[in-house]
């Protein structure tokens, strides 16, 4: 059995859609379904049962879990403009850390995610280090900071894997609202106006939407975590905590001028002054350092399986947004 915290999620039903492409059901899904259409997200896929995060970790407390082959941690809040520091402590951090204790208590390997906002402002870039070094900008990379702190002070780097997703897109994120890529978002508002309004950069050093990020496409995100799953029945498991990204920092403006291309339509942008809270956290430039997991990868004879922008947008948009069913 695999359990699957956030199942339900973005890239959880995506993860979860990639073992059931390799023929895995057996999978227990930890999540929440809320009010909106996340449902929507598991139709289609086959999985053991849906269980609440607050029963499944009255189970770990009580020692009423089966066996497992691994734990896949996705499940937290994912709002980075949540304000309220001790619910993300509790959701992101201390809930992740008594799962943590039970899957290194049964021997059980244990993938989470963390995040590239970790990182905060990027100066001291974007390889992955010692984490107490960085410096978060925000209370939700704060929530996250604190789990790698934790990990790596209990000298766990060997026994758990970590992941710090960068911009991830894709089918299956439109239950998210605001915290929807901006590939979905500009999808839509070309729909809707024709064009798409992006902030206007606050720093001398960017034009206006050249603020540049590491985007990676939610199909690639899966399979990196199906290969560290095949991995974990190996004799060598991929263990640490790696950047997953696609490497390569890619403007804003390329990333919207990219939706316009797939459809065809020639771009037309508007620029609108960023949000004053806005901006002590923005971060004007990501881009991973996947060597490390290339790395890996490689001892494995795998190469990373990342998709170039113009593929993802072009699958993204032709293949689930202009599709009456836009799920995966």
């Amino acid at each position: 059995m695999i359990i699957l915290t956030g199942g339900a999620g973005f890239i959880g039903s995506v993860v979860l859609w990639r073992l059931n492409q390799a023929g895995i059901d057996d999978v227990l899904v930890v999540d929440r379904l809320g009010t909106h259409d996340k449902w929507k997200n598991l139709v289609g896929k086959r999985f053991r049962m849906l269980v609440t995060p607050e029963s499944f970790l009255a189970n770990v407390q009580n020692r009423n879990v089966g066996s497992a082959d691994v734990i896949i941690h996705l499940g937290a809040c994912t709002n980075t403009t949540e304000r309220d520091a001790d619910y993300l402590a509790e959701n992101n951090f201390r809930y992740s850390a008594r799962l943590a204790e039970f899957a290194l208590e049964r021997e059980i390997p244990f993938i989470y995610a963390s995040s590239a906002s970790v990182y905060g402002d990027g100066r001291s870039g974007y390889r992955v280090g010692t984490t107490a070094s960085l410096r978060p900008l925000n209370a939700y990379a704060m929530s996250k900071y604190l789990f790698d702190c934790w990990i790596e002070q209990r000298a766990l780097l060997e026994r758990v894997t970590g992941l710090r997703f960068f911009n991830v897109f894709g089918p299956n994120e439109y239950h998210k609202g605001a915290m929807a890529s901006m590939a979905y978002k500009a999808f839509l508002q070309i729909q809707q106006s024709g064009k798409v309004k992006l902030f206007a950069s606050t720093s001398p050093d960017y034009a206006d939407g050249e603020q540049k990020r590491d985007f990676v496409y939610v199909k690639d995100v899966a399979e990196i975590i199906w290969r560290l799953v095949e991995a974990e029945q190996s004799a060598h498991p991929i263990r640490g905590i790696y950047n997953v990204g696609s490497g390569c920092a890619r403007s804003w403006n390329e990333l919207v001028g990219t939706v316009f291309s797939v459809l065809q339509q020639q771009p037309m942008i508007e620029y609108i002054p960023m949000p004053e809270e806005l901006r002590p956290q923005y971060q004007n430039f990501t881009q991973a350092d996947m060597q490390p997991l290339a790395e890996a990868f490689g001892r494995h004879g795998w190469s990373l399986p990342l998709s170039s922008l113009q593929d993802a947008i072009g699958d993204y948009v032709g293949n689930y947004l202009l599709q009456s069913w836009q799920y995966l």
